[in-house]
């Protein structure tokens, strides 16, 4: 029988390396723990501290922006990270000049979640910001 040993990490697309780098490292916290050239392009793993991203950035420009999951749509809405101060964080995000989607608010599920807020990544991808419940 084999046992969960944990999250590991969501694959992605972006379009341009540096820009993915700034955002995710410089701007949200992640750390960049692998970056190499492959065929076909470039291999990032940026480390979230409880999982990672793997973002492979195409040789080949031109790749459309990401598309947002409709509500009768399966897919990825969003990625999640969370924070101590949201407020604190979206101002440090709109000061730098990344798109916000949804301003600072209490969660709706305030069982596991305190404030919320929803801004893009470089590519369009939604992203979210949260501040975990006290308990939690």
């Amino acid at each position: 029988m084999s046992t969960l040993l944990g999250f590991e990490h969501v694959g992605m697309t972006a379009r341009d390396a540096e820009r993915t780098i700034a955002f995710y490292c410089d701007l949200l916290g992640l750390r960049l723990a692998l970056r190499k050239t492959q065929p076909g392009g470039e291999l990032l793993f940026l480390d979230a501290g409880g999982g990672m991203l793997e973002i492979m950035v195409p040789a080949t420009p031109g790749l459309n922006p990401a598309r947002d999951v409709l509500p009768g749509d399966a897919g990825m809405r969003h990625l999640t990270f969370a924070f101590s101060d949201v407020d604190a964080m979206l101002a440090q995000l709109e000061a730098a000049g990344v798109a916000v989607v949804e301003r600072p608010r209490d969660a709706h599920n305030r069982e596991m979640i305190k404030r919320v807020a929803f801004v893009r990544d470089p590519d369009g991808i939604i992203v979210e910001l949260i501040e975990r419940a006290a308990d939690r």
